[in-house]
């Protein structure tokens, strides 16, 4: 892979400038923070190619792919748009020798991933998947405590979100766009229960996947293609630990927490809608809770960690083998759930 004499000679750009939750400006800017310079915009929607040359004065803007690629000598790319795209969009760029981010999901199946994978490597350039949450004060916090022995050994993580309510009309209730109600917050909740399972070094070996659709399908413009009403899935280790994930939309009591984390001493509440974390044991009979607050986020070490990998071989946190782990898992339980049997994994 092309080395950098600093960061500032990394020429950045993103595929994907659309308005919602502003994602185009925000990796430009944070990647700028890293020292990086912003200098391509990607975007088929001619009103915010406008809006991206507004808040980035004489940024290159392009209204394909295609043509940023021929045109620009941008080195390091995000990619933006829709999950279903994303294998299309990256392969487009590596295959082009450029790098790049891809936001989270990495792609929808596993042998999307790994099609990506083979490529970065064919091509030498750098592949990575922009979970920026693996910096959440929460999880920080999580593994920080966790470490200590507070809860003893791990023995189940339960990771949970959603609620009771009608999904919007927009590309992420559509199953073939989105992957499945658990490819956006799902993809979250999973790296950082896997982050937490490398405590024990455990190793995936089967997973489950279990789902309900059919409720809000015919109240959706989306129709046939709308999201699981609720999805499930249980991962199982060697070590005789097990991780279960749900999101749900038609769960009317909702868990307060977004994982729950079972040891052999105690359990470790994360993710509190307290904004903190819980720990609840039992000493003397006695039931003990302890409450704290969960230390500040760190997401700008992202960025920071690709600029040190790019300039000075700094091992990338992030790896795009680590970013297909839960895509692995979700891609199993969809394939579960239709067979109605568990599925080995092929990756641990």
């Amino acid at each position: 892979m092309k080395r950098f004499k600093h960061p500032k000679d990394i020429k950045v750009g993103v595929i994907g400038y659309g308005g919602i939750f502003h994602m185009g400006k925000g990796h430009l800017n944070e990647m700028a923070a890293a020292g990086m310079t912003p200098t391509a915009v990607c975007e088929i929607d001619k009103k915010r190619l406008e809006v991206a040359a507004q808040d980035f004065p004489g940024i290159e803007t392009y209204s394909s792919i295609a043509q940023m690629l021929k045109k620009s000598d941008v080195d390091l790319l995000a990619v933006i748009t829709p999950h279903n795209l994303h294998a299309k969009h990256v392969l487009q760029c590596l295959n082009a020798g450029r790098s790049v981010c891809c936001e989270k999901p990495l792609a929808i199946t596993t042998e999307e991933c790994d099609r990506m994978i083979a490529a970065a490597k064919k091509n030498r350039v750098m592949l990575t998947t922009y979970h920026n949450r693996h910096w959440d004060g929460m999880i920080l916090q999580a593994v920080k405590t966790i470490k200590t022995g507070i809860i003893g050994d791990i023995v189940r993580i339960e990771a949970h979100m959603g609620g009771y309510g009608q999904p919007g009309d927009w590309w992420r209730s559509s199953k073939s766009i989105s992957g499945g109600v658990l490819y956006d917050w799902g993809v979250h909740l999973l790296e950082y229960s896997l982050q937490l399972m490398a405590l024990s070094d455990a190793k995936m070996t089967e997973v489950m996947g279990l789902a309900k659709t059919g409720f809000w399908a015919p109240k959706t413009a989306w129709k046939k293609d709308t999201n699981e009403d609720e999805a499930f899935a249980v991962v199982r280790f060697d070590t005789g630990q097990w991780l279960t994930l749900i999101y749900t939309q038609i769960d009317s009591n909702p868990k307060p927490c977004m994982l729950e984390i079972t040891g052999t001493k105690g359990t470790y509440l994360m993710g509190c809608s307290t904004g903190g974390y819980k720990i609840i044991k039992h000493l003397d009979g006695q039931k003990q809770t302890i409450e704290g607050r969960d230390c500040p986020g760190q997401w700008p070490r992202f960025y920071k960690n690709i600029a040190d990998h790019m300039v000075k071989n700094t091992p990338m946190i992030i790896t795009p083998e680590w970013s297909r782990r839960p895509i692995h898992i979700l891609d199993l339980a969809n394939k579960s759930a239709k067979l109605g049997r568990a599925l080995k994994t092929k990756y641990s």
